[in-house]
Parts: C-alpha cells; sequence; structure tokens
C-alpha cells in the first residue's frame, strides 16, 4: 500500500493541499468545521505529515539544544547521572517528533547561550551542570530576559525565578542522616561535592538540620569536599581514614564519590558495613553492585531529564513571559548492607 500524500487529504476532505498545511502547521486561523474535516481524513488514510516540512513551515528548527560541561578527564557518558537524564530527555523528543542537539561547553571559557539560539538553529534548550558563578548566573539571566525557552535540571540560583527541574536534595539528606541515627548512628562524617550546585548547599543543610532535629552536633573537620568523581572519592579516604575510630557512618553527596571512598578506606583494612557505616546518592545502578551492596538515596534522574522537556515544550508553546517552572521531585533512601547493625541504647 502507498503512502498517503498531502493531495490525498485534501481530496478526502474536499479542501485544497494548501489548506491542509496550515491545519498541520497551524499557522493561519481556520474554522473548526474545516480543521476536523482534514484531521478525520488524515486518521482515515493514516496520513504522517514531513516533520522538517512542517519544522521549516512553522519558523522553527524541530531541534531542542542539550547543553553539558566538556570535561574531558571525566568519562560522562559512562556515568549514571548523565546517562539517566539524557535518556529521559531523548525519550521525550523523539515522542514529540523533536532532535536532540548535544552541545558541550567548556567549563573555563565564556558562555553565550542566546548565540547558540542563532547558530546552532535550536528551538529551545536544556541546560545540565551550570553552577552558581557569576559566568553561568550572567549566561541564564539573558536567556530568560530575553524569555527564550530554556530549562535548567538539578541547579536553582536562590533570588531567581530561573526555569528549573530540581530534586529534593534536602529531604534526601535528611531521610539519609534520620535512618543512620535510628538506628544508632551519632558520629557522621559528610563528604559532600562543590558549594556551586545548589544540590550540594541543599544535602548541606538536609545534613545539619537532621543532626539538630535529633539534638546532634557535628564537626566541622568532619566535612570534606570532593567534586563528584570516583577519584576524589578515593583521595578523600586518606584524610577520612585518618578519623575513622572517631566516626561511625559517612554520608557522600554521591555514588560515584561513595564507591571511590570505599575502595580507598577498604585499602586501608577498613570495611564498609563492618566498621563503618556508608550512604551514597544517585542510586546509580552499580549501587546494588559493590560489595556490600551501597546504601543510597534515589534521585529521579531520568523523569527529571523528561520534566526539562515538557517544560521546554510549554515555554515553546505558550507565552514564556507569564510562566515560571520550576518544579521539584521527592526522592527515596533505599537501605542497603553497608550500613553497620549497631546495638541502640533503649
Amino acid at each position: 500500500m502507498s503512502k498517503a500524500k498531502r493531495k490525498d487529504v485534501a481530496a478526502l476532505a474536499g479542501v485544497s493541499e494548501a489548506t491542509v498545511s496550515r491545519v498541520f502547521n497551524n499557522v493561519a486561523p481556520l474554522r473548526e468545521e474545516t480543521k476536523r474535516k482534514v484531521l478525520e481524513a488524515a486518521k482515515q488514510l493514516n496520513y504522517q505529515p514531513n516533520a522538517i516540512a512542517q519544522s521549516f513551515a512553522r519558523g522553527k528548527s524541530g531541534n531542542i539544544g542539550v547543553l553539558v560541561p566538556s570535561l574531558p578527564k571525566v568519562r560522562m557518558f559512562s556515568t549514571y547521572y548523565f546517562s539517566e537524564i539524557l535518556s529521559g530527555i531523548g525519550m521525550r523528543l523523539a515522542e514529540m517528533d523533536y532532535g536532540l542537539l548535544l552541545l558541550f561547553y567548556s567549563p573555563h571559557e565564556p558562555i553565550d547561550y542566546v548565540t547558540l539560539f542563532h547558530t546552532q538553529k535550536v528551538d529551545g534548550c536544556i541546560i545540565l551542570g551550570s553552577k552558581n558563578v557569576p559566568r553561568d548566573k550572567g549566561a541564564i539571566e539573558q536567556l530568560h530576559e530575553l524569555k527564550l525557552p530554556y530549562c535548567l535540571i538539578n541547579q536553582r540560583f536562590d533570588g531567581y525565578e530561573f526555569h528549573s527541574i530540581d530534586a529534593d536534595h534536602r529531604d534526601g539528606s535528611f531521610q539519609a542522616i534520620s535512618h543512620l541515627i535510628k538506628t544508632g548512628h551519632e558520629k557522621i562524617a559528610f563528604l559532600n561535592g562543590p558549594l556551586e550546585f545548589s544540590n550540594s548547599l541543599d544535602r548541606l543543610e538536609g545534613f545539619k538540620t537532621a543532626m539538630q532535629t535529633y539534638d546532634l552536633g557535628w564537626s566541622s573537620e568532619w566535612i570534606f569536599t570532593g567534586n563528584y568523581s570516583r577519584t576524589s572519592g578515593y583521595q578523600a579516604a586518606e584524610k577520612i581514614g585518618q578519623i575513622i575510630a572517631e566516626i561511625d557512618a559517612v554520608f557522600v553527596a554521591n555514588d560515584r564519590m561513595a564507591i571511590g571512598l570505599m575502595q580507598g578506606l577498604n585499602e586501608q583494612g577498613f570495611r564498609a558495613g563492618r566498621d563503618y557505616s556508608l550512604i551514597g546518592c544517585d542510586d546509580s545502578d552499580i549501587a546494588s553492585m559493590t560489595e556490600p551492596q551501597l546504601s543510597s538515596v534515589r534521585v529521579p534522574l531520568f523523569e527529571m531529564g523528561i520534566k526539562a522537556a515538557n517544560a521546554v515544550f510549554q515555554l515553546i508553546s505558550n507565552d514564556s513571559s507569564k510562566l515560571t517552572i520550576h518544579e521539584q521531585l521527592p526522592v527515596t533512601f533505599i537501605a542497603r548492607n553497608s550500613i553497620m547493625r549497631k546495638e541502640i541504647d533503649k
């Protein structure tokens, strides 16, 4: 059976080919009765309009740019974090007949997101890995002031109404620390990520709130900083190993650092789940494959990608000056056997 063409739909609906184009491209006002006839004819003939032709007719490229930092020494696409988010974005874009244009930017050079709309011909953009530093904030502020369709993932700028999809990292930390305390842990160290990321600040706040809620103090000497890489977790093991006798648990801001820390402490003879308790964040695939299996805060990264794509579509389709999109998705703590069984005083 030959594929239905626009002229076939026009003939069945009793309208011109130009009218069929106007219906599918939504470029001119039409009577509802005319639209109904065209759509019914298209359905009957199983007519599929050419997506590329549609995008040109609408003056759009049909592409959404996804911007990620270029970090040559970090195997970005081997990480659960980026692959899950990109999978969610890609699935949603495919459902909407949009293309995904992956764009890299250097974390050390000036950023001009606005130019990308002209040079790369994108209809909207999704930004991963932005930091709360003047360079990033200024570039996003320009996007926002020009009312261009964009969305941040996993980054919030307090005091700014930037469009963003986030997760409740503060509550995730609170859940993790509360579980440790309820299972008899009182001396808890924290390996965090850089404070230029809002999720690092949120996790730190959740950590402190939980300790205060249960009337426990903490030492600033027990709070460490890595860069979310496995290597930084491994390197942190040198310092944390020096205080391991003073603490009974370590909470880590992502699984990659937690696994690096676990490896480093293993080499010193300290085993998670036996000598200390360990919790990570993200609940990546590898968390259940380590020995012992890593407890973690499950972050809905795939869903965040879908939500960010939906946000950009909403901004493309509506008057973005009247919209402010900020959604925070819930997280869940997953307990595994990297947590020691401690005797709890009754």
